[in-house]
């Protein structure tokens, strides 16, 4: 049994950008891969984490995320674990839609939920779910865990942290998991 002073750091980063973002199209569950300014973002990501202890990487299996994760990965000679749970948020028929064509089919969505897909709610149980997964797999350890914007603004939620601010592509947020709890990390 793990001693209540066992921290696992999880680091948290969202994907590089994508052309779909640059078009402000919702991605969801659509499989899309980094654009060249992403895959510099990317190398980014293993620049500022390469001097850290990294014991284990974890990706969404979205290739957007998954091609983040190897860039780090290849830095610290670990293998990514691609797991669907860390996925973003589905966001159904709304997918391949621009922002603009969402709000003009659906208006709506100016004041409720986005997409006809899985809720917030379902989002974030999914995704705290696999995080805490993760964290007891890995005790006192510090793992990456790279995913989408959707899943970030869940665990921030969840912590009680304000959520509605974009997140830049490759923003890193750190937490850390003790006794069942996950808390930010100044």
């Amino acid at each position: 049994m793990a001693s209540l002073a066992v921290v696992t750091e999880l680091i948290l980063a969202r994907h590089g950008e994508t052309d779909w973002n640059l078009e402000r199209r919702v991605q969801g569950h659509t499989d899309r891969p980094l654009n060249e300014t992403g895959r510099a973002q990317a190398r980014k990501l293993a620049d500022a984490l390469a001097d850290e202890r990294v014991d284990a990487i974890y990706s969404s299996d979205l290739a957007r995320a998954y091609e983040t994760a190897l860039e780090v990965a290849a830095r610290k000679r670990l293998a990514v674990h691609a797991l669907p749970e860390l996925r973003e948020r589905s966001f159904g028929t709304w997918e391949g839609l621009t922002d603009e064509e969402v709000l003009d089919r659906f208006p709506e969505a100016r004041t409720g939920p986005w997409g006809d897909g899985e809720t917030s709610e379902e989002l974030s149980q999914r995704v705290l779910a696999a995080l805490r997964k993760i964290a007891v797999d890995h005790p006192d350890g510090s793992v990456l865990v790279v995913t989408h914007g959707g899943p970030l603004r869940a665990v921030l939620r969840h912590c009680e942290v304000v959520a509605d601010a974009p997140i830049a592509n490759c923003h890193i947020a750190r937490f850390g998991f003790r006794a069942g709890a996950l808390r930010p990390i100044d």
